[in-house]
């Protein structure tokens, strides 16, 4: 099945969006969750530097437009249901928006949650 085809065929929410995991390339760290709509994968793999759909802002994210903290795709992938996408990225620095490197720092210790990863870059100085 060619390219288009394919994306013809992901499952969209009723507002036209997919979650995207991102993934570190080479460490295979999860960084991230964010969403997706078809012309945000179309340019994510024309240009290579990954673009997602902001809901909060209701306009593309280039990731790192205003922290320069950007993610440049290394791979693309659909799982089998079609309806999610892997991205396997090379992430400059933090990914989350709190300046830690992945956004899943809240981890489950019985019956306790601990922040398990330290701030790399205050984010008020992430988004100067």
């Amino acid at each position: 099945m060619n390219l288009t085809e394919t994306l013809d065929t992901l499952k969209y929410n009723s507002d036209g969006l997919i979650p995207a995991i991102a993934q570190q390339h080479d460490t295979h760290e999860v960084l991230m969750m964010a969403w997706m709509n078809r012309a945000s994968i179309e340019e994510t793999l024309e240009t290579g530097r990954v673009c997602y759909w902001s809901r909060s802002r209701n306009r593309f994210w280039r990731k790192g437009e205003s922290s320069g903290q950007m993610q440049v795709l290394k791979e693309f992938r659909i799982d089998c249901d079609a309806d999610t996408i892997l991205l396997l990225v090379d992430q400059t620095g933090p990914a989350c928006h709190t300046g830690r490197r992945s956004c899943f720092y809240n981890k489950v210790e019985g019956d306790q949650v601990v922040i398990d990863r330290e701030v790399l870059i205050d984010p008020s100085k992430l988004y100067a």
